[in-house]
């Protein structure tokens, strides 16, 4: 059974922005797409029979919604296998329920409720903190939504953080670089410790040598977890000294995609997204995906 790219819609500019990105990846993937709306109005306003003009005024909303997302996507790539569905749940529930059988879950980065004017919406925030498959979150100053999708910018960034959670992304990255015909680069940013554990105490410029060669093994450590050809995709390492929110947000700005890895919680439902990925989904200047470490 083939596992679908899951794209979440609620009416906004925003989710409609991530639909018109799930659609062409999950053509890339040879994968469908599965069009999910979370609506409440069966709690609200009950499920009455009868005429159209009977039905509950968010029941008419979702099912105009999820139909007209339908036809955009078949206009946007009409090879998709495309099935959509009406969830009457809050949209986190029903969102964290269907990534459970997901291949990928795209979200947009603000919904239309009150708070549409956060830079991240909270149900993306929580559903991207609790998913079990990867989560793009659609971000970045994007095309309007009328219009054709921009030419992409050729590559895919790739933050890498600490070993325990960066092969999972690294092996997601390189995947979108190489379905995509882009370029991988890798980042991993350093600054010098005020004290490092070796034999000697070293010189100021041993200290700076010390930390390029850690954060160039982290890349190298991630990177080898892929398991597969590396010299099919352009791989471009980019070791930094500085901050990792800041040497990311700079890298990404163009990017196509930015993939950040994030290890489960011990003990709890959840991932720990950390400050530098809660940056990312908030700032970031192109989509974010976040990936689980499987347990």
């Amino acid at each position: 059974m083939e596992l679908p790219v899951v794209a979440g819609v609620d009416g906004s500019e925003g989710s409609l922005r991530a639909l018109d990105w799930a659609v062409p990846e999950a053509a890339r993937r040879g994968l469908p797409l599965r069009i999910v709306h979370a609506s409440v109005w069966e709690h609200y306003e009950g499920v009455r029979s009868g005429l159209p003009a009977d039905r509950p005024s968010e029941q008419v909303y979702a099912e105009s919604l999820v139909a007209m997302s339908q036809e955009r996507a078949r206009s946007l790539s009409p090879e998709v296998k495309v099935t959509t569905d009406i969830r009457p749940e809050e949209p986190v529930t029903a969102l964290l329920s269907e990534a459970e059988d997901a291949a990928l879950l795209v979200l947009g980065s603000r919904g239309r409720g009150p708070v549409a004017g956060m830079l991240l919406g909270s149900v993306s925030l929580s559903v991207a903190a609790r998913a079990r498959c990867p989560v793009v979150v659609v971000r970045g100053r994007g095309p309007d939504t009328q219009q054709p999708p921009r030419p992409g910018h050729g590559r895919v960034v790739l933050g890498v953080g600490d070993n325990a959670a960066s092969g999972a992304a690294a092996r997601f990255a390189f995947r979108e670089a190489r379905s995509r015909g882009c370029a991988l680069v890798a980042v991993r940013a350093w600054h010098g410790p005020h004290h490092l554990v070796v034999p000697h105490s070293p010189s100021g410029d041993e200290q700076l040598t010390i930390c390029q060669r850690q954060a160039d093994e982290y890349m190298d450590n991630a990177l080898s977890t892929v398991g597969e050809d590396l010299t099919k995709v352009t791989v471009r390492r980019k070791a930094v000294r500085g901050t990792a929110h800041q040497t990311l947000l700079e890298t990404a700005d163009p990017a196509d995609l930015l993939v950040v890895g994030a290890r489960r919680r011990h003990g709890a439902f959840g991932l720990q997204l950390g400050g530098v990925n809660h940056a990312m989904l908030h700032y970031a200047p192109c989509p974010v995906a976040i990936v689980p470490e499987r347990e």
